[in-house]
């Protein structure tokens, strides 16, 4: 047999339909998709190793006493107003015999314009008390008040008022002096063992930079391990990935041959209807025709007989009782059906099966395929972690960090001697403080007592020449108050001026310069210090940097590889590229190749079976002819409506004998209909189904059959190269993100080495440490107690004048009125009688 050329051309029509498919296909491959977007677990994490030796920074904490602190810092501006004597200290450091006095004093003029007046007060105050109480032996100060006066009372409540005022701000400053003395004794002690503990955090921290190098490397454990889980995972991804993104183009080809074999099946079962009830319908006409003409005959002589009442209007239609369609002029299928016998060889849905399974399987066979490139990744992981261990063994910086240690260590042992001294100085400071404080509390407690006192005892009193006892008592203890006063007010000023003299130093000496950068800018001055308290040179620093320059960089975040120029020996970025580690890695990626995708959806019998149904001419029958046919009904003449005609004519008819014959016409009638044309009508809805089947089918059965065949054989050629290029897009993807890890550690020890483990922010903090310590936590409460303690110093010489000018109005008075010469004021006086001599 051979193709008609229409087929022919169909054919080489579907076949190049085909091949641009392919064509396309391979132009653009499923491997431009995207990588899949980095999940949040794609970020590494390491733990920061130099977290426990880090110097934590210190700030100055805001306090309620701010505006004290502020108000001395004034103060000890006007009094020092120099500035840093840069060659009174370069001669003092490098030359001390030749330091003259003269200078020191020129500097020091305001401490020693304050000391005169601290030495005059040591002298005048005790000599004022030695003369008071000379003149209390003599009964001349603090005695009674010799008249009453009527301005008494004023003066009385302005000394009250005045020795009150002057109580309370002796109360506040000695309050103040207590609170700024316990804050120094709060500070002093985790201030002073602060220095050495900073010292030997920042020798550890110079000392652990080798085991700090070696932690960091062996972090290349957080990377290995984050690769090697996603090495299990690799290639069940892979097949994974590949089954989702030509599953779509799978199950449509195997849906597609899917319906084609369910077309062969269902146009055969149909072809096979069509047949058969077309044969039984011929075969039903033939048994019918007689019977139907027999019973025309009868009915039409029935209906002529003249008894036959009213018959005549039936008879027109009993005349045209004759059959209808005839089947046997449709055309014959047996042709089709014996070119499809035998069909279908093949089972087609065990193939589709097959083809199912065998592409499902492309996870487990991508499994199986890359086992050993997996393998083989682990080991060059491995090889790679002793790479990483060379940045360890070559890494230079303990030979230019061990000067600075021993520096640091130098400077804690030759620490220890004065930190001993202060703590002792400071111990004795608090100790005398706290009773020079306790002293001037208890000088107090007597001017409120005795003023309390004093104040009662006029109230009682009704005659101011009157003595009262309360009064009296309220007098002697102000007079204690005046005498603790003198007696103490030496060792008080001694005090402060002592504590001055130490605090004001260290704040317009030190802290004031170490906030300009002044002392800065005189280390790095050259010639201002000796040879061995070089900095630069002790601290390894470069020779055009200084500690000035040298504390800002590490302040701003730099590491003791750009301080120390450490660059210059050590490439640190050289030995950090990525590739210089991940070279094996690729290639074994980049080489790997696998045949994942060979999946054969349609063997050649199955192909067969369906060429043959596109060629067996179903589409060819004119089922036209078979719908033209089925509009006929099987008798022209509806034999149920002229049994009805005939039932009713009975009933009108006055013959008993035409009446029986009609009944009995109609009883033929009905059972002929039920019997033969009603098994008829049956065959042609049944046929009618077929035949709208294949009516329908029979247009587009060759262009499906041939575009069935044509994307099958599309899909098993495209299966593989996609399923090849998905396979390197997926490496590339994975290689990509492994990458990334190797990135993220490597900068990481960059980042580590040169700012954490080599980094010398440490040592500016330290810095910044000390100067919050000693200016702003113990110099500034130090200043705070002296001031406070002074002010309740200076403020007992009018406390003692007003307390002495108190004590007279609290005695009694020894005359009661003194005239004034005023008529108002001259009480009446009785004449006294007397003898007369007669």
């Amino acid at each position: 047999l051979t193709e008609p050329p229409g087929s022919l051309l169909a054919t080489a029509g579907a076949m190049r339909a085909a091949g641009l498919l392919l064509a396309w296909a391979l132009l653009h491959p499923a491997a431009t998709q995207q990588c899949h977007p980095a999940s949040p677990g794609g970020v590494l994490r390491f733990t920061d190793r130099h977290a426990e030796i880090r110097v934590p920074a210190l700030h100055r904490v805001p306090s309620s006493l701010d505006p004290l602190y502020g108000l001395v810092r004034r103060c000890l501006d006007l009094i020092q107003q120099n500035p840093l004597p840069t060659e009174l200290l370069r001669t003092a450091l490098n030359d001390p015999g030749s330091v003259r006095t003269s200078q020191v004093l020129q500097y020091e003029l305001g401490y020693v314009v304050c000391a005169a007046v601290a030495l005059l007060f040591t002298v005048a105050v005790p000599v004022a008390g030695m003369c008071f109480c000379y003149c209390r032996s003599r009964r001349r100060c603090g005695g009674r008040l010799r008249a009453h006066r009527r301005s008494l009372g004023c003066r009385r409540r302005c000394l009250l008022a005045c020795l009150s005022f002057t109580s309370l701000v002796i109360l506040i400053s000695v309050t103040c002096a207590f609170v700024t003395s316990q804050r120094v004794k709060g500070q002093m002690e985790p201030g002073l063992g602060a220095v050495p503990a900073t010292l030997r955090t920042l020798r550890q921290h110079l000392a652990n930079v080798p085991q700090g190098v070696q932690m960091v490397v062996d972090k290349f454990e957080v990377p290995r391990k984050q690769i090697i889980s996603d090495l299990g995972g690799l290639s069940r991804s892979v097949g994974l990935s590949i089954h989702a993104q030509l599953k779509a183009m799978t199950y449509a080809a195997l849906a597609d041959l899917q319906d084609r074999a369910g077309d062969l099946q269902t146009s055969l079962h149909h072809l096979q209807i069509l047949d058969r009830t077309v044969r039984a319908l011929a075969a039903a006409r033939a048994e019918l025709e007689p019977a139907l003409r027999e019973r025309r005959r009868r009915v039409v002589a029935l209906l002529d007989d003249p008894r036959c009442t009213s018959c005549a209007s039936v008879l027109g239609r009993a005349r045209s009782l004759e059959l209808g369609a005839d089947y046997g002029k449709v055309p014959s299928v047996e042709k089709v059906l014996k070119a499809l016998a035998g069909l279908p060889r093949s089972d087609f849905a065990e193939m589709i099966r097959q083809g199912n399974g065998t592409f499902n399987s492309i996870p487990e066979l991508a499994v199986e395929r890359m086992a050993q490139v997996i393998q083989d990744l682990r080991g060059d992981l491995a090889r790679t972690a002793e790479k990483v261990q060379s940045i360890a063994d070559g890494f230079p910086l303990p030979d230019y960090t061990r000067p600075v240690s021993e520096a640091l260590l130098k400077a804690e042992d030759r620490s220890q001697p004065y930190l001993r001294e202060a703590e002792r100085f400071e111990r004795y400071r608090w100790i005398a403080g706290t009773v020079l404080c306790s002293i001037i509390l208890l000088i107090l407690a007597c001017n409120v007592t005795g003023m309390a006192l004093g104040a009662y005892g006029l109230s009682k009193r009704e005659d101011p020449s009157d003595y009262e006892c309360r009064g009296e008592a309220g007098a002697k203890f102000l007079l204690v108050g005046v005498g603790l006063a003198f007696l103490f007010s030496w060792l008080l000023i001694l005090l402060v001026f002592a504590t001055f003299l130490v605090g004001g130093n260290i704040q317009t000496l030190v802290c004031r310069n170490w906030v300009n950068q002044e002392i800065y800018k005189f280390i790095d001055t050259p010639g201002n210090l000796p040879p061995s308290m070089n900095l630069t040179r002790q601290l390894n620093l470069r020779r055009d940097s200084n500690l000035s320059s040298a504390y800002r960089e590490c302040k701003s975040g730099a590491g003791l590889w750009e301080v120390l120029q450490l660059d210059r020996s050590y490439d640190l970025d050289e030995h950090l590229k990525t590739p210089k580690y991940t070279a094996d890695f690729q290639k074994r990626l980049g080489d790997f190749t696998a045949n994942l995708g060979h999946v054969r959806l349609l063997r050649s019998e199955g192909r067969q079976d369906l060429e043959t149904f596109a060629r067996s001419g179903v589409d060819e029958v004119d089922y036209g002819r078979f719908q033209e046919e089925m509009k006929n009904p099987v008798v022209q003449t509806s034999l149920p409506g002229l049994a009805r005609n005939l039932e009713g004519l009975q009933k009108m008819q006055r013959n008993s004998t035409v009446a029986g014959r009609l009944a009995a016409e109609a009883r033929a009638l009905w059972q002929m209909q039920n019997s033969t044309v009603q098994s008829q009508e049956a065959l042609v809805a049944k046929l009618g189904e077929s035949v709208q089947f294949l009516s329908r089918l029979a247009p587009h059965l060759k262009e499906r059959v041939k575009r069935t065949l044509a994307t099958t054989a599309s899909v098993e050629a495209r299966l593989p190269v996609q399923a090849q290029q998905i396979l390197r897009q997926e490496l590339g993807c994975f290689t990509r993100k492994e990458l990334r890890y190797f990135t993220q550690y490597l900068n990481w020890v960059g980042q580590t080495l040169r700012e954490d483990v080599a980094s010398c922010q440490p040592l500016a903090t330290a810095l910044d440490n000390g100067r919050v310590i000693l200016c702003d936590r113990i110099a500034d409460p130090w200043n705070a107690f002296w001031f406070s303690l002074g002010c309740c110093t200076f403020f007992l010489i009018p406390n003692i004048i007003f307390a002495v000018r108190l004590t007279k109005h609290f005695r009694p008075i020894r005359n009661r009125l003194i005239s004034t010469g005023s008529e108002e004021t001259c009480p009446f006086h009785i004449p006294r009688v007397t003898a007369l001599k007669l």
